[in-house]
């Protein structure tokens, strides 16, 4: 390809983001008004493939396991590279869009959209996965659905931005399991006839007593935290039900499925200590860490220091995303972009107002340029996408 038709390209694609940028803001702040928790997101998905629809791309929602979840694809007739751009949209339980998954849809929507224009030139196939329910919760983590049922695998690249206090790369973040713990007893009245009850809140106590002995002998990535989600009724009955939900993490999947087994025999040992019995259940997707490639990510940052973002190198601080599922099967990018102060922190208030504000705003059309001009690079330069998937192969060996 010449240097000349390169250039049109990147002008076709960058004028479809600035021609629609008005269109993709408003349909960012539709869906930050109308915020909907994990599998319940029938207004921001709906709004989302309206939009694909509307620029000829075909829509699948018959996706396994998740009503709200689709895949867009649009195609050439020519051969090519198959680069799937991922989108979030669900919100935060009582704290509406504070993460920001309302920019991180419209974002990968808009950069597929813009390089659908050109695909019949390019060859290939250039697709969203409409992904629910990042934020976890009950079936959560859409994005190990799609790893699970073969979604994705054929993909040669997957990539999505999402919004933080600066500009920067794709971090490795740990595996985590979400799991519930059921404790079963024997009611009875706490003072008339204690000595015939089991106490199923005793069961729970024991299990966060033996996981607070566990935490000494683990090492320094593993993190377990949960919650009592049900007690219990009044004092002075014995509880015959209890419930704590426990999220398990590690820095890799294997690490986190060791750790997952301890705690699981240590509900076993409580169990056996106070004579009630137990369920362990996994609530929803495991989901993997995350695997970075420098070079994937060496593209978006040129992207998006041309485009004008001061992109901070180190990326600091670590969680979780499901996105960590799709990076254990095919190279992807989870870039971050700015959209408001460094000191801003996700889940907040304060975040979720600069998901709707002018700098996210401006985030979000550069996010989409950004992203868009990743992907043609990789349609466009062979040797580009032959250096990645080298450094993905030889990095998870």
């Amino acid at each position: 390809m010449t240097a000349t038709t390169y250039t049109r390209l990147e002008e076709s694609v960058l004028q479809s983001i600035e021609k629609n940028k008005k269109t993709y803001i408003d349909v960012s702040y539709r869906i930050h008004e109308n915020p909907e928790t994990g599998n319940e997101e029938v207004f921001a998905s709906n709004l989302l493939c309206s939009l694909l629809e509307d620029a000829e791309f075909e829509i699948e929602r018959n996706i396994p396991e998740h009503e709200t979840a689709f895949i867009a694809r649009k195609s050439s007739a020519k051969p090519g590279l198959k680069v799937g751009y991922l989108a979030e949209y669900d919100a935060l339980p009582g704290l509406g869009h504070a993460c920001g998954h309302n920019i991180i849809g419209t974002t990968s929507v808009a950069a597929a959209i813009a390089v659908g224009k050109v695909i019949d030139e390019i060859g290939g196939e250039v697709a969203v996965l409409g992904t629910p329910a990042e934020e976890g919760g009950v079936n959560g983590s859409a994005k190990g659905t799609f790893v699970r049922h073969g979604l994705v695998q054929d993909f040669d690249a997957c990539m999505m931005v999402h919004p933080l206090g600066r500009t920067t790369g794709s971090a490795e973040t740990l595996a985590v399991d979400p799991i519930d713990f059921e404790f079963f007893g024997k009611s009875a009245h706490a003072a008339a006839n204690p000595e015939e009850g089991i106490n199923a809140l005793d069961g729970i106590i024991q299990l966060f007593n033996g996981i607070n002995a566990l935490r000494q002998h683990v090492t320094d990535d593993v993190r377990i935290h949960g919650i009592i989600l049900d007690g219990g009724q009044a004092p002075n009955i014995v509880p015959d039900y209890a419930r704590a939900r426990f999220f398990i993490r590690a820095a890799t999947r294997n690490a986190c499925n060791v750790i997952t087994e301890k705690v699981e025999r240590i509900a076993e040992g409580a169990a056996l200590v106070t004579g009630s019995t137990y369920k362990f259940t996994r609530i929803q997707n495991g989901v993997d860490n995350f695997y970075v490639t420098p070079r994937f990510d060496e593209v978006f940052s040129e992207k998006a220091k041309r485009l004008g973002e001061n992109y901070v190198e180190d990326r600091q601080g670590i969680g979780s995303t499901d996105a960590g599922n799709i990076s254990q099967v095919v190279p992807t990018i989870h870039p971050y972009i700015k959209i408001g102060p460094e000191s801003l922190v996700a889940h907040t208030n304060e975040f979720r107002e600069a998901a709707k504000s002018e700098k996210g705003d401006q985030a979000l059309i550069t996010g989409a340029k950004a992203l868009a001009l990743t992907g043609l690079d990789l349609y466009t330069k062979p040797e580009l996408l032959q250096e990645i998937k080298k450094q993905y192969q030889e990095g998870k060996l």
